[in-house]
Order: C-alpha cells, then structure tokens, then sequence
C-alpha cells in the first residue's frame, strides 16, 4: 500500500493541461496596493548596470532593505513600481525574477478559484490567449 504522501506528489496539479495568458504589457501587475518586488544581488548589479549606475547609487536611489532583503522602491503616492512609466518597464530586459514570472506565482496557482481570482485584475488572464504548457509553469516556479 502507497504512503499517503507518495500518492500525493504523485498528483498532476489542477493546471496539468497549461493555462492561458499572454502578457499585453498593461502594466497592472506593476500597480495597486503596496507591497514589495524583492531582488538579489546579482539582480541588483544588473540592473544598475542596465542604468549605467553604481550599485551605491543605484542602491541608494531604488532600493529599501526590509527585513533582511532588497526591495524596489514604489512611488510613494501610487504605490506604482520605481521603474514603472507611461504603463511600461524601463527595466524590462533585466528585471527581477519575481516580475518575470508572474503571474506563475504559487499564491495564483493554489486552485481554479486562486487563478480567477487573478484573472479579474491581469487581463493577459484569458480564454484567448495562447495556452502556456504545465512545463513552462514549473520551470518559472523554479
């Protein structure tokens, strides 16, 4: 008889058949409520390199170190994300993990109702788009 968890790891998630979306770079992800997009050192020294900026300084302008970690800042009044202007990333090329894959995020994919949840607000979230296979999932969960 199987251990009850082995059965468990087993299981395909309930997005094995690939979910929809298709980034329309509205931005939307970048806005709303505050909150933090986290960045490591390496991600750090890309994108004040991207910037043609020391790290100092690009440390000092961008960054706020919460708890341990790094942050991008936020416009204070917006909330919107430092690098976020006219609904565009100036740091697109080099941003940070955690903006590349969204919306793979394991809080959006805990369940069909988590991941329509999203949908209400990402508009790339959508029976149109192009269907993204359960293996490009995982490999952003990663």
């Amino acid at each position: 008889m199987s251990h009850p968890l082995a059965i468990m790891k087993e299981e395909k998630p309930w997005y094995a058949d690939g979910l929809r979306f298709q980034c329309t770079e509205c931005g939307k992800c970048c806005t709303g409520a505050p909150g933090y997009v986290w960045v490591t050192e390496d991600e750090i020294a890309a994108i004040a390199n991207h910037l043609n900026l020391s790290i100092e300084k690009f440390s000092r302008d961008y960054l706020r170190y919460v708890d341990g970690k790094y942050s991008l800042k936020e416009h204070s009044q917006t909330f919107d994300c430092v690098f976020l202007k006219d609904k565009k990333c100036r740091i697109y090329q080099v941003r940070p993990k955690q903006c590349r894959t969204y919306p793979w995020w394991p809080e959006h994919l805990s369940s069909e109702e988590a991941w329509n949840e999203e949908a209400k607000w990402c508009e790339g979230i959508r029976p149109d788009a192009p269907l993204v296979p359960l293996e490009t999932i995982q490999a952003a969960l990663s």
